[in-house]
């Protein structure tokens, strides 16, 4: 038999899937041994109340074994020599349209302005130490694009993502871990997600199709309102089936190349950022109800939505356990972002010097909150 149930733990026996199948036979009243398989399906934290819970729901098989179980796989092919189709951009869109490409028999020809991952990672310390700024190989732009040096949060407020379980499982196929498939917020960490990059290249080139680094798409070639092909930064011109503009909203000089040619860009809401940085403990107490966080529960985050004169403001990312990033794309820009490990064990974020007056009144309040 099977069953779908709702059990809500304590973070300790939550955090063990060994718990999963004693609490299982006991919701179900029957004995622990007729069970067969123990699947978690999802996992979210209830701290609404004094004591911290985690439900979970499981779907539980018992005097029989579980059936259609086959583990996710892409349905690949070799495409070498099939119709090319062209991507500007190796971010996540470009790398998850390379994929379909291949599935549906077409040869993704992958054009990246930045540098792969190993090379991309020596212009990103480079950053940080304050050494100089290569405008096409940085925090935004490169392999993976702003994606491979994120903290990986996968999940959105849209509700027309379509099939969001498939990229979780594209991602957990190479290399992401199995929690992704059933956390209520899953999260794959800024350590890891370079990697799982990586992986992702090498079944698009595996397959036959191809990626170039350093190719930045300098024009694109039109004939009768169709776009045919681009020419490169090389001085290289490329022909295909169609071409896939996936540059991310920081390739401005992609969106002045079109407008200059007359192409229509539909307009998108603007929305303004500002990062505001807080000590992980200082959240980790209030979110909690709690002076130290417990072991069995991971770095909390939250969320603000409000509406002021008309207009929507909310908080578009938390990076609980996480640090700040300078994620410009020219010299004489400021722009910052955050981003997670995979642990979320950063334990201080830095706070802004406008704030600091304002933080020594929190601190002295929270002398007992761990930072």
């Amino acid at each position: 038999m099977q069953k779908i149930i709702n059990l809500s733990l304590s973070p300790k026996r939550a955090s063990d899937e060994k718990y999963y199948k004693h609490d299982a036979a006991e919701f179900l009243h029957i004995n622990e041994e007729k069970i067969t398989s123990v699947e978690i399906l999802r996992k979210s934290i209830d701290a609404r109340k004094k004591f911290v819970k985690v439900n979970v729901q499981l779907e539980v098989w018992w005097d029989e074994v579980p059936q259609n179980k086959d583990d996710f796989q892409l349905q690949l092919q070799d495409v070498t020599d099939k119709p090319e189709v062209i991507i500007a951009g190796a971010g996540p869109a470009g790398l998850f349209a390379a994929l379909k490409l291949i599935e549906k028999g077409f040869k993704p020809l992958v054009f990246e302005r930045g540098k792969d991952v190993k090379e991309r990672k020596k212009d990103i310390q480079n950053i940080n130490t304050n050494k100089g700024l290569d405008p096409n190989s940085n925090y935004c732009f490169g392999e993976g694009g702003a994606g491979t040096f994120s903290d990986g949060k996968l999940y959105t407020r849209s509700k027309k993502r379509g099939d969001v379980k498939r990229i979780l499982d594209i991602l957990q196929l190479h290399g992401a871990p199995k929690d992704i498939l059933s956390d209520a917020h899953p999260h794959i960490g800024t350590n890891k997600l370079p990697g799982i990059i990586i992986k992702i290249r090498e079944t698009i080139r595996n397959a036959g199709g191809e990626v170039f680094f350093n190719s930045r798409v300098e024009d694109l070639i039109i004939e009768d309102d169709t776009v045919i092909g681009i020419v490169t930064q090389n001085g290289e011109t490329v022909f295909g089936k169609a071409v896939i503009l996936a540059t991310g909203h920081s390739a401005r000089d992609i969106y002045e190349m079109m407008h200059q040619k007359n192409i229509r860009i539909d307009e998108k809401p603007f929305a303004m950022g500002v990062r505001v940085e807080h000590p992980q403990g200082l959240i980790d107490s209030i979110q909690y109800s709690c002076k130290i966080r417990s072991d069995y529960l991971p770095a909390a985050a939250y969320n603000l939505v409000s509406q002021v004169q008309g207009r929507g403001v909310y908080s578009f990312c938390m990076c609980p356990g996480g640090f700040i990033v300078p994620a410009a794309t020219a010299p004489d820009e400021i722009v910052v972002n955050g981003m997670s490990p995979s642990m979320r064990e950063i334990p201080n974020l830095p706070i802004p010097v406008w704030s600091l007056k304002f933080a020594r009144k929190i601190f002295l309040r929270k002398k007992n909150t761990v930072l």
